[in-house]
């Protein structure tokens, strides 16, 4: 991996996010999880991956059974994996909206689909606290993104 490309990347991402606050999800062992967690966990979950349609790279939140094994330990349970998968299957959305329709739902909040830049706010505002939420291959941001941003 190139570390120094990895780092500025994150750093670049973290400069331009409206928050440092995440609720990631991901499945494991037949269940669906989520868990809290900041910018400082970054470094650790997330991987350099290549982007696709000539965007460069891209940092993407694709964890490893380890980093997963870590995660649950301040990890609640959402659903079973199949529950999931059914919902996915029979939704015009894609796993990631899924996840987040969810945990906004379990905030007792209303889900709305939007394309709010990651620039300008959070997916969800709990308790005054603006948070990303991420699911299991989800794509943070691309080189071509980050350039976009900083023009």
């Amino acid at each position: 991996m190139n570390t120094a490309l990895f780092i500025n990347m994150i750093d670049r991402y973290n400069k331009h996010s409206f928050t440092h606050e995440y609720i990631f999800g991901f499945a494991y062992k037949g269940n669906v999880y989520m868990t809290f967690a900041n910018s400082g966990i970054l470094p650790a979950i997330l991987t350099l991956d290549k982007a696709s349609r000539g965007a460069g790279y891209s940092l993407r939140f694709k964890p490893n059974n380890s980093i997963k094994v870590a995660l649950l330990a301040n990890a609640e349970l959402i659903c079973s994996e199949a529950y999931f998968e059914e919902l996915f299957r029979t939704s015009k959305y894609n796993r990631g909206e899924i996840f987040e329709k969810m945990v906004t739902e379990r905030f007792g909040q209303v889900w709305e689909k939007d394309n709010i830049p990651f620039t300008d706010d959070g997916d969800l505002t709990v308790n005054g606290i603006a948070y990303q939420i991420k699911y299991q291959k989800a794509t943070f941001v691309t080189e071509a993104g980050l350039a976009n941003i900083e023009k």
